[in-house]
């Protein structure tokens, strides 16, 4: 459960988050969604504890995360962009994270899902860019965490590590977890979402399915109904 009270951030003059509120109670698939500059980023890395609000409440569990980073051992996150160290082999990177996270983690089934084990030798500096997204992948999932923050996961991925992907989430959301997911795929996140939160200058301006969102905009076309919420009258 994660719940979120007029939650403000501000980056010098730049105010990015304008009193959020957003509750996520029920287990599923969320896509946060909305135009650059609109505050995902920025209320993903609060969730994360990688940015303090300067007003507002966020609480995971019930409990609230201000001064409580053991919360954070109940996500599994996956960033846009993975700033891998060069000189580690795929294999001692795994090790790493196991131990800085210390908790046993099961990498080998993903390992073999995404067909690293040619790669496990190698230096990530030597690595394609959709190669390190599926290492990434498996840092990410690897320890069965009730709460998962995905940022762009289909970045770079070929067409057969994208189907292995979508069927890993939805077996993740079988299992009853909170699964987090921005993309600029629409396809995908049509496929794949079962709430959208669409955030519009640092408020969520939209929470619900696709069907509600279809009606409220009028579009049969789920793309052209999140474009239409850009320029909806109440924008």
């Amino acid at each position: 459960m994660i719940q979120i009270e007029q939650l403000h951030k501000r980056f010098g003059k730049n105010q990015v988050l304008k009193g959020i509120d957003l509750n996520i109670t029920q287990k599923g698939i969320f896509a946060i969604l909305g135009p650059n500059g609109s505050g995902k980023t920025t209320l993903i890395k609060a969730i994360l504890g990688m940015v303090v609000p300067n007003k507002g409440k966020l609480l995971v569990d019930s409990i609230s995360i201000k001064k409580n980073w053991k919360y954070r051992d109940q996500i599994d996150y996956l960033p846009q962009i993975a700033n891998f160290p060069p000189n580690l082999t795929v294999k001692e990177l795994i090790v790493m994270i196991k131990d800085l996270r210390n908790r046993p983690g099961e990498d080998k089934k993903l390992i073999e899902l995404f067909m690293l084990e040619p790669f496990l030798t190698k230096k990530l500096s030597n690595l394609s860019g959709g190669t390190k997204q599926k290492v990434n992948i498996v840092l990410s999932l690897m320890f069965d965490s009730p709460i998962i923050i995905l940022d762009e996961p289909t970045t770079g991925l070929d067409p057969i590590a994208l189907i292995r992907l979508k069927e890993l989430i939805k077996e993740e959301k079988a299992k009853g977890k909170i699964i987090l997911i921005t993309s600029h795929i629409m396809s995908f996140v049509e496929e794949m979402a079962d709430e959208i939160v669409f955030l519009l200058e640092g408020k969520v301006y939209f929470k619900g399915n696709i069907d509600a969102l279809k009606t409220q905009t009028k579009e049969a076309n789920f793309e052209r109904a999140i474009a239409n919420l850009l320029t909806y009258d109440n924008a």
